[in-house]
């Protein structure tokens, strides 16, 4: 099979994955809380179980990220990690007591730490000025599963058999679906998967400059190329982008890259992906301006989300009287703006820079913060006003999550060093795992309160616009000459 046939159904599976992520997600969520009454769980055993799920996904991230940096594979990660939602989703379906259903959502946790990984390979295996459109069908893949998953429950609810010595009803039957999708899905990984080398980038830049120029432009090109030359030798045979590469005076690896002939400089590449922690630090790795304010963007506007996600159904209840057939209308209409969103802004990223994108997205936010906090707080109007008022507010909320998640996460592959990509990606995912628990918590205990948990969430993105005004100009992928700067700085 060919390469391109090989990386296009590499890229399917995990579109799949992240469909079943979404899917689990949105067939759990809407029954877990009857499930757990039926066992006589207090009600903050519904907090605590879904703050497991998360949890544990916040701790396996960085561990299957630095997995797959030393090793540079990630299909074997995946088949792992896979089992833990098999098994995790199996305990769901038994459910004896309600200590079994909260860690059947702990194990299946960590099965969503191979993100990382993925999310680390794609890294390695596209362009940057391609990474961002990649993301975003990634990301746009995820909430399709969310938009979906409600459908599956109009059949999941109808289920009232046994299996054994097991009870099969609508509480029941999503651990055993989701159960039946994932073995599925490891049949998947194991035939249509597989580990693709990490993409030469100067090769593949000079490819489609060659196949893209005009003829008359040729000699120039040449000229830049031999200019470059030397700085493209001496930072992307590591593969690192903004990330702290040692003097080459310092480090026999930089010596032999420097002075090795062309014929064995790959083993001076496969010496360095042998270890490629050896020179790691995270203070330099993590501790830098351009990296802080893209860990906020993802911490805050998670934080912001789900604490909203949390105050809907509450607020709609007391204002206008929803019941579950309506809310489940509202989250399938926001699910399909979502998706939209994401792809226009997979169009639009391959035509303007993704720090422009990511401010564009928090200046929606910011202006969704402000709606929410003058009108939701506390509505105006008859009912006609106040549903409008909340239509808008949330519209703008959603339509600004596709712009900050997908820049964020694109930039943040730039930035930090592309070796130690998977152990970065967990990392970023595990700040990400913790403001999908503490914004719940946050939001929970101020339902009635509405002024204070909005006037904080309209704080922080404040704060964070703040950053990315005072670090815009570092929010950008490193040229050759700044990628030595860096460098020296480190």
């Amino acid at each position: 099979m060919d390469e391109r046939r090989k990386k296009k159904l590499t890229y399917l599976t995990i579109g799949l994955l992240f469909l079943l992520s979404g899917v689990e997600y949105a067939v759990i969520l809407p029954t877990i809380w009857r499930y757990l009454q039926t066992l006589d769980a207090a009600p903050y055993f519904l907090g605590l179980s879904l703050s497991a799920f998360s949890f544990t996904g916040l701790l396996s991230g960085p561990l299957f990220g630095h997995w797959s940096d030393r090793t540079r594979t990630t299909k074997k990660i995946i088949l792992f990690a896979n089992l833990f939602e098999i098994v995790g989703n199996c305990m769901y379906f038994m459910g004896f007591s309600k200590w079994l259903l909260l860690s059947s959502r702990l194990v299946a946790g960590i099965g969503t730490g191979a993100g990382s990984s993925i999310f680390g390979f794609l890294t390695r295996s596209t362009l940057p000025e391609d990474r961002a459109t990649v993301f975003a069908a990634v990301m746009a893949c995820r909430q399709a599963g969310l938009l979906i998953g409600p459908a599956f429950n109009i059949f999941l609810r109808l289920c009232d058999f046994r299996l054994g010595p097991f009870v099969v009803n609508k509480f029941t039957a999503p651990g055993l679906f989701m159960c039946a999708l994932w073995i599925l899905l490891q049949l998947a990984i194991v035939f249509l998967y597989w580990d693709l080398p990490p993409l030469d980038k100067s090769c593949a830049k000079a490819k489609q400059t060659n196949g893209s120029g005009e003829n008359e432009q040729a000699p120039e090109e040449d000229e830049e190329d031999d200019e470059e030359r030397p700085l493209m030798h001496s930072q992307e045979l590591h593969g690192s982008y903004g990330s702290v590469v040692p003097n080459p005076s310092s480090n026999h690896i930089g010596d032999d890259a420097n002075h090795i002939s062309p014929t064995t400089s790959p083993i001076a590449e496969s010496q360095e992906s042998t270890d490629p922690f050896k020179h790691f630090s995270l203070s330099r790795e993590f501790l830098r301006e351009e990296v802080v304010v893209l860990l906020a963007a993802q911490f805050i506007t998670l934080f912001n989300q789900t604490a909203l996600e949390t105050m809907v159904t509450p607020l709609t209840q007391k204002f206008f009287g929803y019941g579950e057939l309506e809310n489940s209308v509202m989250y399938c209409l926001c699910g399909v703006e979502v998706i939209v969103g994401f792809l226009f802004v997979r169009w639009l990223s391959g035509r303007v820079a993704e720090r422009v994108v990511l401010a564009i997205g928090l200046a929606i936010c910011n202006i969704s913060s402000v709606w929410c906090l003058v009108f939701l707080a506390s509505p105006i109007g008859d009912f006609p006003w106040r549903l409008t008022e909340f239509i808008i507010g949330v519209f703008l909320q959603v339509l600004g999550l596709p712009f900050v998640a997908v820049a964020q996460v694109s930039l943040y592959s730039k930035v930090t060093a592309e070796r130690t990509q998977g152990f970065s990606q967990g990392v970023r995912r595990s700040v990400g795992g913790l403001a999908t628990i503490l914004g719940p918590l946050w939001a929970g205990g101020l339902t009635d309160n509405l002024y204070i948990m909005l006037g904080v969430m309209m704080g922080l993105l404040v704060i964070l616009s703040v950053m990315l005004v005072f670090s815009y100009n570092r929010l950008v992928e490193p040229a050759a000459e700044d990628q030595s700067n860096t460098s020296d700085d480190g």
